[in-house]
């Protein structure tokens, strides 16, 4: 039996036997007062015991008391090491029968950024002082009202994740512009739903052309600087361009689809670096063999390991892929993800100590992050939530584009108008795209019990129409179209609702069906939105129906009806393995 077995089995936790060798600096396992183990690598301490003072005995003490006892070095407080027992003085006493001490430990889970856009990190915790010298690896930008304050775990949530092409760092200089001051090279929205069922990975390309907003940010001495907007530029100018902040590409990508962002996770080359070298590699796959002069890539077709610098020249590598053009690159990317997902999750990386170390160490080093989610604690919450979300339901898709017409050479692109809307509002609804079929299915079983039936005619229809949650002016709009176009004659403007509503609802009492069929299917409402409840008085003391418009509403005689197909998008899951070409 090994030593931490050993340990198991005479009621002692592993963590609590490990202590400071002086002489090497390393941390030793140790089992009983003469039972000498090799010395195993572990945290080394930021100070040493010093020469001629009395070392401490094997154990726990509060942060500044001295030891006393046999000549051991005293851990130090701030270092991140494992929680240590004083044993007894003398022959052990007989292991009383009942309660075990079991190892406290707690599975971390993080998304984290680079030029790879985010992984999914589990990391083995330790004691408090050990989260705390980890939450001190985290750099934080306070970017104010361009995000959500604070994290909620009862809520859908939206986090951008920003690689960004700054050169810091050993052997990155050789990338591209060394005097880059980093822009935002690498962009994923990710949208996780708020029953943690599924999560949307949108990538958002460099050079899409954007109106950046006018930003706030906070400066260096307290104060609030505005940094002027910019019209039809890159978006990733959103970031170092006249000082930008996070925050300003947090408000460009509300600007840009009418989705707000949340939160940021922010790193730089060396993110993609230590994260693949800290699981051991990441499997990657080609259809064809790759030797690129300019990233350094040297990979034979079918299945290879890459990390550190390879995986960095893999993730950066833009000629060898499609026609080589950065969207072709951002699929690469997604795949590398992908796989990147898998072999964190896989029982190889959440079985070993090392490894998991060695990813709390990378992952809160290679982090900026907002002050809303700044904290290791917060981040966990963060990780946690995320680790909810089967790999099978994480889809990852790029923001719908077209080349910039105005270019001659193309080297831009801009919002595809006909299919981009439908994607952003499904990320709005928090709609999957992986359970749409699922939906469509649920949403034809409603219309079709709901709608089934006779249609009243509509001059018989009394309806009062409220507004919810639309544009002001919405109720008299839907009044006009409904009396002038529609025949309904017997409705009325009811003003504004008590409550604003996400969706459209229509409400009804059971011997009003024919009444609310009738509208339903002048409205192009679903059967979702048709709510069996209570009749209403109109204007004239007549039983009436309610129109209620929401947020959804878009104006009068527009389809309320969810989308009954999947929106023409190119996406992929994390738990697909796809071979780049």
């Amino acid at each position: 039996m090994d030593a931490q077995g050993r340990g198991r089995a005479d009621n002692i936790d592993p963590a609590d036997q490990w202590v400071l060798n002086p002489n090497t600096g390393d941390y030793e396992l140790r089992l009983g007062h003469s039972t000498a183990q090799p010395s195993v690598p572990g945290p080394r301490s930021s100070r040493t015991a010093t020469a001629g003072t009395a070392a401490p005995p094997r154990g726990r003490t509060a942060p500044g008391r001295e030891y006393r006892g046999t000549p051991q070095a005293a851990p130090s407080p701030d270092v991140p090491g494992p929680r240590r027992r004083r044993p007894p003085q003398g022959p052990p006493p007989s292991r009383r029968k009942g309660r075990q001490q079991k190892p406290k430990t707690k599975k971390i889970v993080l998304w984290t950024g680079g030029a790879m856009a985010f992984a999914l990190v589990a990391v083995s915790g330790a004691a408090y002082v050990y989260l705390k010298h980890l939450e001190g690896n985290v750099n934080t930008t306070d970017v104010g009202s361009a995000g959500a304050g604070n994290f909620s775990k009862d809520k859908a949530f939206n986090i951008l994740i920003i690689g960004t092409d700054k050169r810091t760092g050993k052997g990155n200089q050789g990338y591209g512009d060394t005097n880059n001051i980093g822009h935002a090279d690498t962009n994923i929205l990710l949208h996780v739903s708020k029953d943690r069922t599924n999560a949307t990975a949108m990538s958002i390309p460099r050079d899409l052309i954007v109106d950046v907003p006018d930003c706030p940010t906070k400066q260096e001495d307290g104060t609030t600087k505005v940094i002027t907007g910019s019209q039809s530029v890159r978006f990733n100018t959103s970031l170092g361009q006249s000082g930008r902040d996070p925050g300003c590409t947090m408000r460009t990508v509300k600007e840009a689809t009418g989705i707000s962002v949340d939160h940021f996770m922010m790193a730089d080359f060396n993110a993609v670096k230590t994260l693949t070298s800290a699981v051991g590699g990441v499997e990657v796959c080609l259809t064809e063999p790759v030797d690129d002069e300019e990233s350094k890539l040297k990979l034979p077709a079918g299945t290879s390991t890459v990390e550190g610098e390879q995986a960095l020249a893999f993730v950066r590598t833009r000629k060898s892929f499609g026609n080589s053009g950065d969207l072709d690159r951002i699929k690469v990317q997604q795949q590398f993800l992908g796989s990147l997902m898998r072999k964190m999750s896989s029982s190889d990386t959440l079985t070993s100590p090392t490894k998991l170390v060695k990813l709390a160490e990378a992952a809160t080093k290679a982090l900026t992050v907002d002050t809303g989610i700044g904290r290791v604690s917060t981040l966990k919450d963060v990780a946690l939530e995320l680790k909810k979300v089967p790999p099978k339901n994480v889809s990852f898709m790029t923001v719908p584009v077209v080349d910039n017409p105005t270019e001659q050479v193309k080297a831009t692109v801009v919002v595809d108008e006909t299919r981009a809307p439908d994607i952003f509002s499904m990320i709005k609804d928090d709609v999957s795209f992986t359970a749409v079929k699922k939906q469509q299915q649920k949403e034809k079983a409603e219309v079709a019990a709901r709608l089934k039936g006779t249609k009243a005619d509509p001059a018989d229809v009394r309806v009062r129409v409220l507004n919810g949650g639309a544009a002001p002016g919405s109720a008299q709009e839907t009044l006009n179209y409904l009396q002038i176009d529609e025949g309904v004659t017997k409705s009325e403007n009811a003003g504004n609702a008590e409550t604003t509503l996400k969706k459209t609802t229509l409400e009804y009492a059971p011997d009003q069906a024919d009444q609310a069929r009738r509208l339903a299917d002048i409205m192009g409402l679903s059967g979702s939105a048709m709510k069996p409840g209570e009749s209403v008085t109109n204007s004239q003391g007549l039983p009436a129906i309610t129109l209620t418009l929401g947020e959804d509403f878009e104006g009068a005689g527009e389809s309320l009806t969810a989308p009954s197909t999947t929106p023409d998008v190119d996406k992929s899951t994390a738990d697909k393995v796809e071979c780049a070409n």
